[in-house]
């Protein structure tokens, strides 16, 4: 059921699910065994939790299934190396920009430091770091309108919502991967940065969003604590939409030119431009999947439905 949306976006034939456990290590090196290039989506920006049972009342807890670190460094870890002992010709490790080991968010120290395991168990990996993603089914943009949409009673701004992103589009991305696929190579060893034209703040890029959808809720500026006591309380669901760590993150600049000042010592850093693929303008396509929060569809604008126009009178 979780992968089933994945099965016709390949043809026939053209992909294979093999099922693994990650504490399994023999079951993650049956899916490596016959690969040439082995690409590492697995990352989490929340702790798991699942129902334990215990012996007094009322004999269950949420207990914590995978930690952070576990997540996003020591399943990198064993992947890197199983790659290693199978002589896998690339490794290919999705990181992420925001990947920095003096952050106050423990999933971004757990990135970077999930960065330097897999380098450590495998020198020639390449590692993909891209800023917050923005498409269809993203986590950013889909954030903010459906907290207007109800999720939350109001939308907060973490300390005036002045933090900086650069959101990249997901296509962008998985054209980079592509095309190191294509010639890995050319890329052992090295990072590529993906990052897209503009910089947001995190109320600017509210305001386009509402923009498109023609939502008005109720925004609040709210210090980073305050923002925490109401996170603390979503942790609790099953897929939290807001976690104390998350506001830690989301409270930090994540630009292209702090990251690449950060890591100018390193020389083989490239960007989505070296590998030949053309940064996507957010506003070209996030009215393709943002408008379906328009309360009455975009039609709502249109001359003559719903009672607007001159041909109202034919309804």
């Amino acid at each position: 059921m979780e992968l089933r949306h994945l099965r016709p976006m390949f043809d026939l034939g053209r992909s294979r699910y093999v099922f693994y456990h990650p504490r399994d290590r023999d079951s993650m090196a049956e899916v490596i065994a016959d690969a040439d290039v082995v690409i590492n989506l697995i990352g989490k920006h929340y702790e798991t939790k699942a129902l334990s049972n215990t012996k007094k009342f009322p004999f269950f807890e949420m207990k914590t299934n995978y930690t952070l670190e576990e997540a996003n460094v020591d399943i990198p870890r064993t992947i890197a190396e199983l790659c290693t002992e199978m002589q896998v010709d690339n490794l290919i490790h999705v990181s992420a920009m925001a990947a920095n080991p003096d952050s106050k968010s423990h999933w971004s120290r757990t990135k970077h430091a999930g960065e330097m395991a897999v380098k450590e168990a495998y020198p020639w990996a390449t590692i993909i770091r891209p800023t917050h993603l923005f498409g269809p089914e993203d986590r950013l943009l889909n954030w903010y309108a459906n907290a207007a949409a109800g999720t939350f009673p109001f939308v907060p701004f973490i300390d005036g919502g002045d933090a900086l992103l650069q959101p990249v589009y997901m296509d962008d991305v998985a054209t980079t991967i592509t095309r190191i696929v294509d010639a890995p190579e050319k890329f052992e060893g090295k990072t590529v940065d993906c990052f897209g034209a503009q910089d947001f703040t995190y109320k600017e890029l509210a305001a386009f969003v509402y923009d498109i959808t023609s939502q008005y809720p109720t925004k609040i500026d709210l210090p980073k604590d305050m923002v925490k006591i109401m996170a603390r309380a979503y942790e609790l669901i099953p897929y939290p939409n807001m976690t104390r760590d998350m506001i830690d993150l989301w409270s930090e600049d994540c630009v292209a030119r702090m990251t690449q000042e950060q890591y100018k010592d390193q020389t083989e850093i490239l960007t989505m431009e070296d590998v030949g693929v053309k940064q996507t303008l957010i506003e070209k396509t996030a009215f393709n999947w943002l408008h379906r929060f328009r309360k009455g569809g975009h039609f709502l604008l249109a001359s003559g439905y719903h009672g607007q126009g001159e041909n109202s009178k034919l309804l």
